[in-house]
């Protein structure tokens, strides 16, 4: 656990390892590894960005104090307690060898950055130059007078500084060393004698290639580590007694600069940082001190709470920094590299490295200067966090250093501060909500203020929870995120979505405004604006950014990928990166990203992948197909996502392999293109596999041909005797016979019916008994059986019972013409997809007759003539234009409209009355003409009904009521006669094409019978009777047939009536349900709000006064239950209004208003729009009876009009609804009708 004291600077963690004490730490200069060296011997390498460990090297024996990467080769380098040296081979795992030479502990290792030099220093008090490519010591360096704890490379000069617990710091020049070992040269002899008398000194009292140059002394206890500048003449120091000393050097002389107090403990090692002006040290207090190089001041203290602090390293490339503790490894860096950025149209504004800020034009790829900077709005390490850009005044808003700087874009070309402006302010984050407002997030104290471009503040609004982070949420909202949700807030009227979801960093609006991508550390939440889940996507690497492309595809990157989502949670990888990147916008086939240096780069992608799926999600196949044509669009991926959604003949349109075709082929049902590549193939599965398809579509000859691959011959004789060909049942026979089988033979002989042959198979197997059985049983010669089985015939007892002879069926085709021809199949009309498909070469999508292809008939058409629906999405419902005008306005072009489009092949013109019937568009008169196929499936496409069992009464009663019967003559039959429900003329013609079968009941009827049956059991409390008598005429007006438009507006009124109080009396009944009488009044308070909630939407639904009363009444006794007396006082306020204050009730009600005002309080916090229920503003689901909130989606029945939450994880969508219990939730819909067209 770290804590933070000082300025802000913050530490932000990419990586942690759990090991045991971790004494030296190395980074690969170009893979995200990381090698660490443990104190029990052991050697780990980690992939820091993955989080996993990738290899052990267990070789040394005891702790292994340091480790280090070689920059080009596959090597490294370890050294430890064992005085051992070893370099290995990451690659191949093993080490290589060993260098020997050090009489103690090994302190560190290091190769050098151009010669194949590995630096060593030991407790032996000696600096060791290995040769790693001739595995020999090149030089020997002593001087120091106790341990040398740490030797380090110049990385550009010929120089090594060590530290010892001698007190110094000891700088070395290697340049002699450099010279010796540089390229060969002439040399004479006696050159050569003096350089070989020199190795042998230096081996016995020590190099003289290497020589001191400086001796730095200054500390009071030991020196543990001392590390060069990247860049300049300074030198850093760590020591035992607690402090951190600069040092600079010239070329003459090296002096100390000054010294940094902070640390309580000894401090373990100490490094400049690669980038920033900063010194970081840590120290066995338990603590990382961050100190200014230019002032030598500590600017930042991490501390960790349990593990001691060992060693401290940089990464040579990235700006990441490694430390190694008591309990593991840490990766951190102190500084984001995400730069601040803001797009605007096709402007893209972001603040590069220099803190000035710039724009780009996506357009022309130019880079201007905005003539803005921020440079005095924090310190020199720390960019700024966020920028949110107005383009209605150019304004630009900046966080940085938990402080927001409000700014204008000058319109002259003079450069000007951010702090010019003087508009500024404590701040976590802020944002633009509209045009001239901006919100603030000021941590501490957990509010948010709304401040106008003067920077006053209008509003200030107090979080609903730990806040982190605000961003943009719309027009007029805002997005709060918090440690585990995201909040949608609109700043007039509060809280008005949550939706959990780990901490969000970042998020991104797609271009209409209508989804917001999410991203967290490892998952990216695809919501609507309405912040209702879509999807969710998850990545082991932490991601980076994300845009929206113009079709609504989510673009993200993490470290390594570029890749793509659908909005339905499909995903795909783009490209492979190089190196980290922002995104800023993606238009066509460019990706535009800033990098981590804040400049603007270009990247080329291929869309054509995710634009081929988002075509088969959209079912758009005209798009499809021309990516199909027109790209080289391949792969296993694409293959297997195809053939997941559904579509196996897409698929084959990619395929070459034959046996994936084939595959595809038999899932699509195409025996064709199954043949050819079965043919292919010409492999024992694939027949078999081709041979059970051809057999379940009834393909005899392909499925013949298979079989006799297979030589699969009783499966062939079954064939032919199903077929009728006997002649083949023969030559089965006989080859049955040629191959001794006996089984076989008598199988064949049954199927012919050929008595004569079994009895032969029978003598020809010994089975004598069962063949003079067989030959008495058919009037055969017996002689020869007996003979040969050696019997008499008196000698030979029969049964009793006598049987018929055995003889196979006829099979139905009896000519060999018949035999060959496939089986039928119910014949279906070409989908979209496949009229495309049999004509790809016409990518214009339109038939020959000019028909569309995309118009949706064969959706409508299969919707209709089912009695569910197939077609669950909504979005593909039946064009209204082609639905014969149900919505009662007069067609002109009525008559063009054929029912057998909807119903089936063309008929003939009908001429009887009940043909006449089923040809009209009340479903009553296709019921009694006893269509009721017909007449389901018209109910289905004008009231979307997917459930008719309820309606089976209605069906019944209409088919008795439509019949009836006159005497005849004497022995004559009685005369069937049709009841009519209306008579227009005397002409018989013109009697019986207008004329309609009567319904079971009339509108009047239903009136006075079951809607006043309903309203006497909603008085008398009775609600669930009184639900299931609405719901009776509900269902009893779908069969109703009237004369006049009057009687049309008194039907519709009716259904409205029985809707409305079927939804308000199942709101009641639900409370009921969830909270019984009997129980004791809910003590939780979300269960008490929930409790006055669903009263409270009964008590403001649409009914007449006296019932609005009622529900006034019971919804004021609840609330007093629950001891919420404003509550109640509200409803009493509200009953008055309705019922005038008369009567028992009225009473009451001005009882608790009085006590209210008294003694007025709420137990239970609850908020209710009142106003807004009334109005219909406030939509329950009708499944959950929970608000749906914002703009989610709705869908609604066609029926009842009961209302649903269409993004709703457990929507009934497609399903029957919960209110009426027969309509389709979601499903399209023409319109009930009940006056007959003419």
């Amino acid at each position: 656990m770290l804590s933070t004291q000082g300025q802000n600077m913050n530490m932000l963690v990419k990586f942690e390892s759990k090991s045991s004490r971790v004494k030296g730490v190395a980074f690969h200069p170009k893979f995200p590894w990381l090698l660490t060296s443990l104190h029990n011997g052991c050697i780990q390498l980690w992939d820091y960005r993955m989080g996993s460990l990738l290899e052990r090297f267990e070789e040394h024996d005891g702790p292994v104090r340091s480790v280090d990467f070689h920059r080009t080769q596959p090597l490294f380098v370890s050294g430890g307690d064992d005085y051992k040296v070893k370099v290995w081979n990451y690659r191949t795992r093993k080490c290589l060898f060993t260098l020997s030479g050090h009489l103690d502990y090994v302190r560190t290792v290091a190769f050098h950055h151009e010669y194949p030099w590995i630096l060593t220093c030991s407790d032996d008090q000696t600096i060791r130059i290995w040769n790693w490519q001739s595995r020999n010591c090149i030089a020997l360096v002593s001087g120091h007078s106790h341990y040398v704890m740490s030797a380090q490379f110049h990385p550009t000069e010929d120089l090594i500084v060590s530290a010892s617990l001698d007190q110094t710091v000891r700088v070395w020049d290697i340049s002699g060393l450099r010279r010796k070992n540089a390229a060969p040269q002439s040399t004479s002899f006696e050159e050569q004698l003096e350089r070989a008398s020199a190795q042998q000194a230096a081996d016995l009292f020590g190099t003289t290639d290497v020589v001191v140059k400086y001796v730095l002394e200054g500390h009071d206890r030991g020196v543990n580590w001392a590390s060069f500048h990247p860049s300049m003449p300074l030198i850093i120091s760590a020591a035992d007694d607690r402090t951190v000393k600069l040092w600079r050097m010239s070329a003459t002389k090296a002096w100390e600069v000054d010294t940094c107090r902070g640390h309580f403990n000894n401090v373990s090692a100490a490094i400049f940082h690669p980038r920033l002006d900063v010194m970081l040290s840590a120290g066995e207090d338990k603590t990382i001190r961050v100190w200014d190089t230019n002032k030598r001041t500590g600017i930042q203290n991490f501390r960790r709470e349990n593990d001691r602090f060992w060693v401290i390293a940089a990464h040579p490339e990235l700006n990441l920094l490694a430390t190694g503790h008591d309990n593991g490894a840490m990766i951190f860096k102190l500084e984001r590299e995400r730069p601040a950025y803001a797009a605007d149209k096709d402007q893209l504004y972001f603040i590069d490295r220099s803190s000035k800020l710039m724009t780009y034009n996506f357009a022309t790829g130019d880079v201007n200067d905005a003539y803005l900077t921020c440079k005095k709005t924090g310190p020199a390490w720390e960019h700024p966090r966020t920028l949110s850009f107005n383009p209605a005044d150019r304004s630009a808003l900046i966080v940085a250093s938990e402080t927001f700087s409000l700014g204008q874009l000058p319109s002259t070309k003079q450069t000007v501060d951010m702090s010019a402006f003087g508009k500024s302010g404590p701040a976590l984050s802020a944002v633009f909500v509209t045009r001239n407002r901006f919100a603030v997030l000021d941590k501490s104290k957990q509010t948010i203020e709304l401040r106008d471009m003067n920077n006053a503040v209008t509003k200030t609004i107090k979080t609903p929870a730990a806040t982190n982070e605000i961003f943009y949420g719309g027009p007029g909202n805002i997005l709060l995120s918090t440690n585990n949700d995201i909040v949608l807030w609109d700043v007039q009227r509060g809280k008005v979505a949550e939706l959990p979801c780990p901490r969000v960093k970042y998020i991104s609006w797609s271009n209409d405004g209508q989804h917001v991508a999410l991203i967290s550390k490892h998952n990216i939440l695809i919501a609507t604006k309405a912040l209702v889940k879509v999807c969710n996507i998850h990545e082991t690497i932490r991601l980076k950014s994300c845009v929206w492309d113009d079709s609504g595809v989510l673009i993200y990157n993490h470290l390594n990928h570029l890749k793509y989502s659908l909005v339905n949670g499909d995903k795909g990888i783009i490209k492979t990166l190089d190196d980290t990147i922002y995104l800023t916008k993606v238009k066509g086939r460019q990706v535009f990203c800033l990098d981590r240096r804040a400049q603007p780069q270009t990247i080329d992608i291929d869309p054509t992948e995710y634009r081929f799926k988002l075509a088969l999600v959209k079912k758009n196949y005209s798009e499809m197909f021309s990516i199909i044509q027109n790209s080289n669009l391949v792969g296993q991926g694409i293959i297997s996502y195809v053939q997941a959604k559904g579509f196996p003949e897409i698929a084959l349109q990619f395929v070459q392999d034959p046996a994936t075709r084939f595959e595809l082929a038999v899932e699509y049902g195409d025996l064709d293109i199954a043949l050819q590549e079965a043919k292919t193939l010409d492999k024992l599965d694939v027949w078999k596999q081709l041979g059970i398809e051809s057999l379940r579509q009834g393909n005899a000859a392909i499925a013949e041909l298979a079989h006799q691959k297979l030589k699969s011959f009783e499966k062939l004789s079954l064939l032919y005797l199903v077929t009728g060909e006997k002649q083949k049942l023969q030559k089965m026979a006989r080859i049955a016979a040629s191959r001794g089988d006996f089984t076989a033979q008598f199988q064949n002989s049954l199927y012919l019916g050929d008595a004569a042959a079994r009895v032969e198979t029978f003598r020809q197997a010994g089975m004598y008994s069962l063949a003079y059985l067989t030959a008495k049983s058919h009037g055969l010669d017996t002689e020869d059986i007996l003979a040969e089985a050696g019997v008499t015939e008196e000698q030979i007892t029969m049964p009793t019972s006598q049987g018929q002879p055995l003889a196979p069926l006829e099979p139905v085709a009896r000519d060999e013409a018949t035999a060959k021809q496939a089986w039928p199949l119910k014949p279906l009309g070409d989908s979209n997809l496949e009229t495309l498909l049999t004509r790809s070469g016409s990518p214009s999508g339109t038939r020959e007759d000019g028909e569309d292809f995309f118009s949706g008939d064969a959706d409508a058409s299969r919707a209709s003539k089912g009695i569910e629906g197939d077609d669950q999405d909504g979005d593909d419902g039946w064009d209204m234009a082609e639905v014969d005008g149900d919505d009662g306005a007069d067609d002109a072009d009525a008559d063009a409209f054929h029912d057998d489009d909807v119903f089936g092949e063309a008929q003939e013109p009908a001429t009887s009355e009940l043909e006449r019937w089923q040809q009209s568009s009340l479903a009553v008169n296709h019921i009694a003409a006893g269509s009721l196929e017909t007449a389901m499936a018209l109910l289905n496409r004008q009231a979307g009904i997917v459930d008719f069992a309820p309606l089976k009464d209605h069906f019944s009663q209409i088919i008795v009521r439509s019949q009836a019967y006159m005497p005849a003559n004497i022995n004559l039959p009685a005369m069937p006669v049709n009841v009519r429900n209306n008579v227009y003329a005397a002409d018989e013609e013109s009697d019986h094409l207008t004329s309609s079968a009567p319904a079971a009941r009339d509108v009047t009827e239903l009136e006075d019978s079951l809607v006043a049956e309903g309203f006497r059991l909603f008085r008398s409390n009775k609600l669930a009777e009184a639900v299931e008598a609405f719901r009776s005429a509900l269902y009893a007006s779908l069969f109703l047939s009237v004369e006049s438009q009057e009687e049309v507006r008194r039907v519709d009124e009716l259904v409205e009536t029985c809707s409305r109080y079927m939804r308000a009396l199942s709101i009641e009944l639900r409370r009921r349900e969830e909270f019984p009488s009997s129980a004791e009044v809910p003590t939780d308070d979300e269960a008490g709000r929930r409790n006055l909630e669903l009263a409270a939407h009964f008590a403001c639904s649409p009914m007449q006064p006296a019932h609005r009363a009622l529900a006034l009444q019971n919804a004021m006794n609840v609330a007093v239950k629950a001891k919420n007396l404003l509550t109640a006082a509200e409803f009493a306020q509200r009953l008055l209004s309705v019922s005038g204050g008369s009567g028992k009730a009225g009473d009451a009600a001005k009882r608790i208003i009085s006590q209210s005002e008294r003694t007025g309080s709420n137990k239970v916090a609850f908020e209710f729009d009142f106003d807004g229920a009334e109005r219909g503003a406030v939509e329950l689901d009708a499944h959950t009876f929970h608000p749906i909130t914002g703009s989610a989606a709705r869908s609604s029945c066609p029926l009842c009009k009961a209302r649903y939450d269409a993004d709703a994880v457990n929507s009934p969508r497609g399903k029957a609804c919960g209110i009426c219990k027969i309509g389709g939730v979601g499903l399209p819909a023409a319109g009930r009708r009940v006056i007959e067209r003419r």
